[in-house]
């Protein structure tokens, strides 16, 4: 599949690695849909020019969800939706028992499960049942999703039970979509980023950001969401990449 004169739709599309795969795909010839309950979204969708719509909409619903993939399909004309980048998500931290003794929220739990898993699985259903109606391409395609896991689904620290659970969910369904999907000629594929500069990694003390880029092998720093961009860029044109989860760390294992 190529990029030029395709049409996807990105979800936690108003800043970090969604923002920055709408601009490489932008740049590549594509088309997009930003997707996000940030209303900033409008903005950076106005910035990448005629080729660039925006869509307010929580990922967990399936009505919003479904306005924004009728918009893409509209926009894609007769390619309708060649594929989504799913990177809308939460980060949450709550240890088990805090230092008081007291068991962590249910709801918190159930909260961050619901937006990274549930929504996750929301996005990939009706994308998926839009791509089926395609034409194949001249590779024989129909569409290709991507989803975005982490690391935190292999290896989760202290605090991150709801948060490692939820991506490694994400990691889960990726091989058994794949097999589904593959007879409409769909593929899925997931990302598993480290630790990059994104808004998520801002609302961590600094200290904190600093330890864990020096904790990356090499480069010894922090992912640039233009390196998810570009993983993801490759992942749309090359078929080969199917069914598979892709670490994007520089070799970090967190302890």
């Amino acid at each position: 599949m190529q990029v030029k004169d395709c049409t996807f739709l990105i979800t936690g599309a108003a800043s970090g690695l969604g923002a920055a795969t709408a601009e490489r795909l932008v740049a590549a010839g594509g088309n997009v849909v930003l997707c996000d309950m940030n209303n900033s979204v409008t903005e950076h969708a106005e910035r990448l020019g005629k080729c660039a719509a925006a869509c307010i909409a929580d990922i967990t619903s399936a009505e919003q969800m479904q306005q924004a993939i009728d918009e893409a399909v509209s926009m894609g004309g007769e390619s309708g939706l060649s594929g989504v980048i799913h990177c809308a998500g939460v980060v949450s931290v709550a240890k088990l028992i805090d230092r008081n003794g007291n068991p962590a929220d249910l709801e918190s739990y159930a909260k961050t499960i619901n937006i990274n898993l549930v929504g996750t699985f929301n996005v990939m259903r009706l994308a998926a049942a839009a791509m089926a109606k395609n034409t194949p391409s001249e590779s024989g395609e129909r569409g290709v999703i991507i989803n975005t896991a982490s690391i935190a689904a292999f290896d989760g620290q202290v605090g991150q039970c709801a948060y490692s659970a939820s991506k490694a969910g994400v990691v889960g369904m990726s091989l058994p979509a794949a097999r589904e999907l593959s007879r409409h000629a769909i593929r899925v594929m997931a990302i598993a980023p480290g630790v990059f500069e994104t808004p998520m990694m801002s609302e961590i003390p600094d200290e904190a950001a600093q330890a864990l880029a020096a904790a990356v092998p090499f480069p010894k720093r922090l992912g640039k969401p233009d390196e998810f961009a570009q993983l993801a860029e490759q992942i749309i044109t090359n078929p080969m990449l199917n069914g598979e989860v892709i670490r994007l760390d520089g070799g970090i294992r967190m302890q």
